[in-house]
C-alpha cells in the first residue's frame, strides 16, 4: 500500500514517524520546504509526552508522482480546492482518502474527488509543531496509545477497506471504528470549539482554560450550544475516548458544576496542548476558525438558538487575524466575564 500523509504539520509528522516505524511505504507532503528538507535529512523527531525518531520521506505538494492507494488528509480546510484538485491525478478508481481535518468537510471533499473515494475520520491527539522535522505530542503517551483516532464509513458500514485502514493507522495508535461518523465529526467539533477555539481567543494551554473559572465555564456554554445546535441539525454525538459528550448538554445552570468537573478529568491528558490556531496566529496565518467555532452559528440559522460563546470565540480570533497580533488572555478573559454576566 502506498500511503501520502498530505499536509505533514504538527499531527501530521506524528503520523508519517509511525508509519514509517512500522514499514509502511509512505511519504510526508508539505509546502514547508524547510521541514521537507529536515526530514529527508535527518529524518522526523518527537519529542514531548514521548520520544523517538525515525526516517522517512517527505517531497512537497509539487513533486508527487505515480498513485496513492491511500492518502490521510491533514490539510488545511481553507486550502481543500486547491489541495484535492492538485492531488485527484494521482489517484486510482478505488483510492481512499481519509479525511482528518477539524470541523465537518467530507460532504466538500467528497465533491472534488467523489463520494466512493473518501472516508473520514478524526484526530483524538494533540501536538505542536516545533521546528522544521520536530513535533511535540502532547497528549498524554498511553492515552495517544489507546485512543489515536475514530474513522468511518460515509453510510456507517464497517467495510474491508475501513478494517485495512484501521490496521494501518494502529501502527499510530488504537484506531476505533465509528458506524455514526456524523456523530464523531461533531463530536471532534465540540472539543475544538471548547479548547481549540479558547485555546487561539485567549492564548493560552488547554491547561490555561481548564484551570480558569471565567475560561472552563465559558467552555461548558460552548459545548451546550454545540450539543444543542447539532442536536437541532440531527445529529447524534458519537463517544469519544469513552466519554460521552451528549451528558455535557446543560439543562440549567445547576449543571455547570458537574459539567466543570467532567471536562476536566477527560481534558487532563490533553493539557499541554496549545490549538494549531494559535499557532497559525503567532506565524500571522489565517486559522480556521470559520470551519471550527463558526460552523455552529452557521448551522444554528433558523433553529432559534443563540450561540454568544461560540460568536464571541471566532470575533476575538477574527480580530487578531486582521490586526496580525496574538491575544492576550488578561484581556480577551474579560469579554467572556462579562458574558456570563448577562
Amino acid at each position: 500500500m502506498r500511503i501520502a500523509v498530505l499536509g505533514a504539520g504538527s499531527l501530521g509528522t506524528i503520523v508519517g514517524a509511525y508509519l514509517a516505524t512500522g514499514g509502511m511505504d509512505v511519504e510526508l507532503i508539505d509546502a514547508y520546504e524547510e521541514h521537507v528538507n529536515t526530514l529527508n535529512r535527518v529524518g522526523a523527531k518527537v519529542i514531548g509526552t514521548t520520544e523517538f525518531h525515525a526516517e522517512v520521506k517527505a517531497i512537497t505538494p509539487e513533486n508527487k508522482s505515480g498513485k496513492y492507494d491511500l492518502v490521510l488528509l491533514l490539510t488545511k480546510q481553507l486550502y481543500n480546492d486547491s489541495v484535492l484538485k492538485e492531488l485527484l491525478p494521482f489517484l486510482r478508481k478505488d483510492s481512499v482518502v481519509c479525511s482528518l481535518q477539524n470541523g465537518i468537510p467530507e460532504k466538500k471533499v467528497a465533491s472534488i474527488i467523489g463520494e466512493e473515494r473518501v472516508i473520514a475520520g478524526s484526530v483524538e491527539f494533540g501536538a505542536t509543531f516545533i521546528e522544521p522535522g520536530v513535533s511535540r505530542l502532547t497528549t498524554e503517551y498511553n492515552q495517544f496509545k489507546e485512543y489515536a483516532f475514530q474513522i468511518g464509513e460515509l453510510n456507517g458500514e464497517t467495510t474491508e477497506r475501513i478494517q485495512r485502514i484501521k490496521a494501518v493507522l494502529d501502527l499510530v495508535g488504537e484506531t476505533h471504528i465509528s458506524d455514526n461518523l456524523v456523530g464523531t465529526k461533531w463530536s471532534k467539533l465540540l472539543i475544538n470549539n471548547a479548547f481549540s477555539g479558547l485555546s487561539a481567543a485567549l492564548n493560552g494551554k488547554y491547561g490555561d482554560i481548564l484551570d480558569n473559572e471565567i475560561g472552563i465555564v465559558s467552555a461548558v456554554h460552548i459545548a451546550d450550544e454545540t450539543i444543542k445546535v447539532g442536536h437541532a441539525n440531527g445529529v447524534q454525538f458519537a463517544k469519544m475516548s469513552g466519554f460521552d459528550l451528549e451528558s455535557l448538554e446543560l439543562r440549567s445552570e445547576n449543571d455547570i458544576p458537574e459539567r466543570i468537573q467532567a471536562f476536566r478529568v477527560a481534558m487532563k491528558p490533553s493539557r499541554l496542548l496549545r490549538a494549531s490556531m494559535l499557532q497559525d496566529l503567532e506565524k500571522k496565518r489565517k486559522t480556521e476558525i470559520d470551519y471550527i467555532n463558526g460552523v455552529v452559528p452557521k448551522m444554528a440559522e433558523g433553529t432559534g438558538i443563540s450561540t454568544p460563546f461560540n460568536d464571541l470565540v471566532v470575533a476575538q480570533v477574527k480580530l487578531a487575524e486582521e490586526s496580525q497580533t496574538v491575544p492576550n488572555f488578561d484581556t480577551n478573559i474579560e469579554a467572556f466575564e462579562k458574558l456570563l454576566s448577562i
